[in-house]
């Protein structure tokens, strides 16, 4: 229980660090685990079976985001993002996180950082009043009756304010209207429906065809935060098996595979905060005590935003996960366009992608993020048009050249994932999801839809 109480929910959940690594040329990491004798080029064959995402021609003009620019613009713009990568330095960043504090934490979290969310008296002042002039403008999108799904998207893009962040969210995901009148409605049926869906589907674990994907559900609920009390008690663990439960019985074509059950996580603590006193201590609150109707909401709201969240990235657990397949694929070329130095720098030591993206793409960079950074993330996603499906791919993007300095000193293979596993961003806040997502922005903008004009600039295999 004392090591409960040291651990904060907004923590991240910092993995095991990887066994030492095989002097043999053959390794491959999946999920954060080691396996030796393995092929490195782990997914030729579906890379043979699959036509090059970014062979899309060399027009002279390319259609981006609906702008038409010229190519001449485009790559000067490109040029402009490639420079930026070769110069900007992480030193300052990786200075208070060295790769021994990693190793020798790597368990528990980093002595002397705070609490995300206990601020000081000023800071908390100052961010109330940043926040105020935000309020504003969600309140008047809320609560007008001619409020359209951009406006809410143009505001929630740079974050969201938690008073208002569980009501947004819903609006978002596409779980109830944007139309004023039919909000209530709407959610009241939903959550009666996601209760019948229970009565009718829940009892059916017991059977035999269903018991094996019960009783994996049942094994990673309480692996998922095991030293956050919130994530132990029963109550709540009995909540997510249910939705997880549910939602695998409705989708036979993947059922469940180990990784939905993080993506639940958000969904919960938000629609959790909003009914809770906003001085409680989230990290100790005892579910049990809200009222039936207020763990009910919970329950039904969390439900139905993964399962629009999931919507949207299906293909990521379906048989042999393609979508993730496909997304590895396109992030190893895509930093091989944007910075060849530290693409080289990873193939030269034998790092294939999937050994440490893998897990970024299964679990949409939670495992590598604290909570609430992963909510602030997910504020731009959700407001992001196929923000899980498209922008997480140039948010992995920027993510991993956020580091491209400290990886460009280490000088072995097992240097590198340590670090690429162990990631110093345990007192990250919005200001580091901020610049992750505005550089993110930026490559998606240069090579969603016409990435050909940096072609000159990769290297040739």
């Amino acid at each position: 229980m004392e090591a409960a109480k040291n651990k904060s929910i907004f923590s991240r959940n910092v993995p095991r660090l990887p066994g030492k690594a095989s002097s043999s040329p053959r390794k491959e990491m999946i999920a954060g685990n080691v396996h030796r004798n393995t092929p490195a080029t782990s997914f030729d064959d579906f890379q043979e079976s699959v036509s090059d995402a970014w062979d899309l021609g060399d027009d002279e003009f390319c259609i981006i985001s609906d702008v038409k620019i010229s190519k001449k613009m485009a790559q000067s713009t490109a040029a402009s993002v490639i420079n930026r990568h070769r110069t900007q330095s992480a030193d300052q960043v990786i200075q208070n996180h060295q790769i021994s504090s990693i190793t020798k934490n790597a368990n528990r979290s980093f002595p002397g950082h705070p609490h995300p969310f206990l601020e000081s008296a000023q800071s908390r002042k100052m961010n109330e009043d940043l926040q105020s002039g935000k309020m504003e403008k969600f309140n008047i999108v809320l609560n007008s009756a001619n409020s359209t799904m951009k406006e809410l998207e143009e505001c929630s893009w740079h974050g969201i304010p938690p008073p208002v962040r569980a009501i947004t969210w819903r609006l978002l995901s596409g779980y109830i209207p944007i139309n004023l009148d039919k909000r209530t409605s709407t959610l009241k049926r939903k959550r009666e429906e996601y209760w019948n869906l229970v009565e009718q589907y829940y009892e059916t674990r017991h059977e035999e065809t269903h018991q094996d994907t019960f009783r994996q559900i049942h094994i990673d609920i309480p692996r998922m935060s095991p030293l956050i009390a919130l994530f132990q008690q029963s109550i709540v663990q009995e909540m997510f098996e249910r939705i997880l439960y549910i939602w695998a019985m409705r989708h036979p074509a993947s059922g469940y595979v180990q990784g939905i059950n993080d993506l639940v996580t958000p969904f919960f603590v938000v629609f959790l905060q909003e009914v809770i006193p906003s001085d409680s201590d989230l990290d100790t609150h005892d579910v049990s005590k809200l009222s039936e109707e207020d763990r009910n909401s919970i329950e039904a709201d969390s439900f139905w935003c993964l399962s629009k969240l999931l919507d949207g990235i299906q293909d990521n657990y379906t048989f042999a996960q393609p979508g993730i397949q496909n997304r590895v694929r396109q992030l190893k070329e895509l930093i091989e366009r944007v910075d060849v130095e530290l693409h080289q720098h990873l193939v030269r030591h034998e790092v294939d992608y999937l050994q440490f993206s893998f897990r970024w793409m299964n679990n949409l960079l939670m495992r590598e993020l604290p909570l609430l950074c992963t909510v602030r993330l997910w504020d731009t996603c959700l407001a992001q048009s196929h923000g899980f499906a498209d922008f997480h791919l140039y948010t992995c993007a920027a993510f991993l050249l956020k580091w491209r300095n400290p990886l460009l000193r280490q000088t072995d293979f097992q240097g590198l994932m340590m670090m690429l596993q162990n990631l110093p961003t345990q007192s990250w806040s919005d200001e580091e999801i901020g610049e992750i997502v505005a550089e993110a922005y930026q490559l998606h903008y240069m090579f969603s839809n016409a990435p050909n004009h940096l072609q000159s600039s990769a290297s040739k295999p």
